[in-house]
């Protein structure tokens, strides 16, 4: 079997309803650094781009483009109180558990047994669909992103992509 040649499916999918080919960003100037200290001091949020969103939120547009909500979900919330609309995956896994694409629970029991210092306040979901205007993340969705982090003094982020 022949592996899917996903740029080129992309390209041909968007083509064929008028887009122009997706100019993939390549980012050569961004900084890699190391912890200052042991994960097990570390405190740690998620961000899903699954189409996940709690109960009591608006529900993702399941076919967005250029979608740059971010919704803050509480440390503490429910496992059972999400809701996924997405068309471009099969969420039937992560419909029967959420920890699938928004790994809450095992983030909680990881700072339980000390594997990590601390859950932030706030966990993430959002960035979802489709997006196109890369300056956009990088100018105004990307820092402003940032800075939340850092105000909730996150040390580790884990992105979920979907």
């Amino acid at each position: 079997m022949e592996p899917i040649k996903y740029v080129d499916a992309l390209n041909e999918y968007y083509g064929a309803m008028g887009h122009p080919a997706y100019q993939w960003t390549i980012n050569d100037a961004a900084p890699l650094h190391r912890l200052d200290k042991p994960v097990s001091a570390c405190t740690v949020s998620l961000l899903t781009s699954g189409g996940v969103s709690q109960c009591s939120m608006p529900a993702f547009n399941p076919d967005a483009r250029n979608d740059h909500r971010l919704d803050a979900i509480g440390a503490a919330a429910d496992a059972d109180d999400f809701q996924i609309h997405d068309s471009y995956y099969d969420h039937s896994d992560a419909d029967a558990d959420i920890n699938c694409i928004f790994p809450l629970e095992r983030l909680r029991e990881l700072a339980a047994a000390g594997e990590v210092g601390a859950v932030a306040e706030r966990l993430w979901s959002g960035f979802m669909g489709r997006i196109y205007n890369r300056s956009k993340v990088r100018d105004e969705s990307g820092p402003a992103f940032a800075e939340a982090l850092e105000a909730d003094g996150v040390d580790v982020l884990i992105a979920a992509p979907s």
